[in-house]
């Protein structure tokens, strides 16, 4: 308990501290993209730093949404160049979220779930990685939510940090190219997410259902 308190007393100290300092530099209350971007442009050297800082915040705390920042990127930075600060951002935010839920609820997960395929302390590798790389790839869900839920699941840092960064790069690229201008489509964008979502509901209840079929072997749910 000691250890968790720390830790939480430890990440809001950060968050805290992040957040004065971006606001101490001057940071503008309307974080719309060509506000924001008029002022990185004006901190020299330390735009892109500064990016990032705000980028692993919006992914850590949440409500920040993390697209137009890397709009943002783009806007400030150029397409590549923003899309590279952007992506380190998004990949260092999610990483501290994904460590923040293993530290506090990873054992209590092991404890309460000891033989399910996926939270169990061997849970399937496979599945996990191809859950956490579709759910990056479309936006409708959560990054940091997505962060935390992998947090307490069996999945490697490694593989999540893999999956992660190719999830989120062909959108980072497009926001970072198009900047505000680009428009998802809420209705398609929701759709998409709802469908991974029935997938990723299916899959292992089929899988259960057929424990010797070919998919559970490939996705290693069988163990």
């Amino acid at each position: 308990m000691t250890f968790r308190i720390a830790v939480l007393a430890l990440v809001i100290g950060a968050l805290a501290g992040a957040w004065w300092l971006l606001h101490s530099l001057g940071m503008p209350a309307d974080l719309s993209p060509d506000t924001l971007s008029e002022w990185l442009g004006s901190q020299g050297a330390t735009g892109p730093l500064l990016l990032m800082l705000l980028m692993m915040i919006a992914v850590v705390v949440g409500p920040i949404p993390t697209l137009p920042v890397s709009a943002t990127a783009g806007l400030a930075f150029g397409i590549l160049w923003g899309t590279a600060i952007a992506a380190t951002g998004a990949l260092l935010g999610a990483m501290s979220a994904f460590w923040i839920a293993r530290c506090l609820g990873r054992e209590a997960i092991c404890n309460r779930f000891p033989d399910n395929p996926v939270l169990a302390r061997d849970g399937s590798q496979r599945f996990l990685t191809i859950a956490v790389l579709l759910t990056r790839l479309i936006p409708v869900f959560s990054f940091a939510l997505i962060s935390y839920a992998a947090g307490v699941t069996a999945i490697k840092a490694w593989r999540f940090a893999i999956a992660t960064l190719i999830g989120m790069l062909p959108m980072t690229l497009v926001f970072a190219g198009l900047g505000h201008t680009f428009k998802l489509n809420p209705v398609l964008t929701v759709l998409a997410g709802v469908a991974v979502l029935v997938a990723m509901i299916w899959l292992p209840w089929s899988i259960s259902r057929h424990p010797g079929s070919r998919l559970a072997r490939w996705l290693q749910l069988n163990r």
